[in-house]
């Protein structure tokens, strides 16, 4: 890659202007490549893009050649968790500082963007927030955060800690616990549902997350288990709506998965379980199925020596064919499937990797451009943010130049070269 400036070049109207040249580029929505591409990026958005013959370099810009590369739009990670987790055994999390939390999140945040992840979408912890603000503003380095801030669940339900006592967990008693029980609220009947949304709202939430089954962390429920009721769970969905915020659903059995879908969730988070009436429900309300398949898979072969506690690698185990599968349903269901890790930083589930798009090629049965497409431009909608996710003119000019052909191999996204946000290059 060669660089003439790090800076924008202005033009005599005072627009920042920059120009790539690409050998291959994938826009993130054109079913085929473009060889010989150019990218004209003014003021941090692209302007225009087309083949080097059709487009002409505007004088005084910077002009940047990736001709011997294939660039993308910038990835998208649509479920994680930026808490600066580094364990997951139950007392770790339970509690962790929120100030080590968010320093270590911090580091975190530059782990993603190295693995060429531009935007994230934060479901369920208390850093969220904070660390949106601080890298809008430019504080500290990171891709875009789009934050539910935190988790809904009923009492007893997936993020309910069940291990610690009840006052503990909900701050009512000398021994509250203030680490990862902030990350969560217990909210149980409609009214205080309805409250507790309108909180998050208060806050600026970028979307809600709730849990309507149990799941693998969660030590004494059962993911085939289907919490909140459906008032519950469309008030919601209602309060939310009202405001333009999008609902995803923690759903790792068939009843909470339907549940969801019938009350109006915008995506569902695992999807283990789907059967002909989820495929039937994805079709008529327009939801997204969010996968995190190599989530599970990673607590399903976590050695016995690992911070996995042995009931979570037991449940994830009987799971992983079923979590497979069902994916396999939804997408030869033509249901839209976004990219996303559901990782927070431990040693075995580390952030800024690429395992699931391999998983969803080998596995599910994607191609190579339709994987690619589901961490950038479908990635994008279940964000419920069409300015990012796609190089098109208008959208955010977040780009990863790679050495290597994806097309080819989807093992080539870890061959990155450079990483755009906004125009800029991040310092790798």
């Amino acid at each position: 890659m060669c660089v003439s400036d790090t800076d924008y070049d202005t033009d005599y109207r005072g627009r920042q202007m920059k120009v790539l040249d690409c050998g291959t580029l994938i826009d993130g929505l054109a079913d085929e490549p473009v060889s010989d591409a150019r990218i004209v990026v003014e003021d941090g958005r692209v302007s225009d893009v087309g083949t080097r013959e059709g487009i002409s370099v505007p004088d005084g810009a910077t002009h940047v050649d990736h001709s011997g590369e294939t660039v993308i739009p910038g990835l998208i990670d649509a479920h994680l968790h930026i808490n600066g987790w580094r364990s997951l055994r139950p007392f770790d999390m339970a509690t962790l500082d929120i100030v080590t939390a968010t320093a270590r999140a911090t580091d975190d945040l530059r782990t993603l963007l190295e693995g060429g992840f531009t935007s994230v979408r934060d479901c369920g912890g208390p850093t969220g927030l904070g660390l949106r603000q601080a890298v809008a503003e430019g504080s500290i380095p990171g891709p875009r955060i789009y934050t539910s801030w935190k988790s809904f669940s009923q009492t007893a339900g997936h993020a309910d800690a069940h291990y610690l006592p009840y006052s503990w967990v909900t701050g009512d008693g000398e021994g509250a616990v203030r680490g990862k029980m902030q990350g969560n609220v217990l909210a149980d009947g409609v009214a205080e549902v309805r409250k507790e949304v309108r909180k998050h709202l208060r806050e600026g939430v970028d979307l809600i997350k709730i849990m309507t089954t149990g799941g693998m962390l969660s030590e004494k429920d059962h993911p085939d288990q289907t919490h909140y009721t459906d008032a519950e769970i469309a008030a919601f969905t209602d309060e939310a709506h009202r405001w333009g915020i999008p609902v995803a659903s923690h759903a790792e059995g068939t009843g909470g998965i339907n549940r969801a879908l019938r009350n109006g969730v915008d995506t569902i988070e695992h999807g283990i379980g789907i059967d002909e009436e989820s495929l039937e429900l994805f079709e008529e309300t327009g939801a997204m199925l969010v996968p995190t398949i190599q989530a599970i898979y990673r607590n399903a072969v976590a050695p016995p020596d690992s911070d996995v506690p042995e009931w979570s690698r037991q449940k994830s185990e009987e799971a992983h064919e079923e979590h497979v599968e069902s994916a396999k349903r939804a997408y030869e269901a033509g249901v839209p499937i976004a990219h996303a890790s559901d990782c927070g930083g431990t040693e075995q589930h580390p952030l800024g990797t690429h395992l699931e798009f391999e998983i969803l090629v080998d596995e599910v049965g994607m191609s190579e451009m339709e994987a690619i497409r589901s961490g950038t431009s479908v990635a994008a909608r279940a964000l419920a943010d069409e300015t990012i996710g796609a190089i098109e003119p208008g959208r955010h000019a977040d780009l990863v130049a790679l050495e290597g052909d994806p097309l080819a191999d989807i093992t080539a996204l870890e061959t990155i070269s450079t990483v755009y946000k906004d125009g800029e290059p991040v310092a790798l």
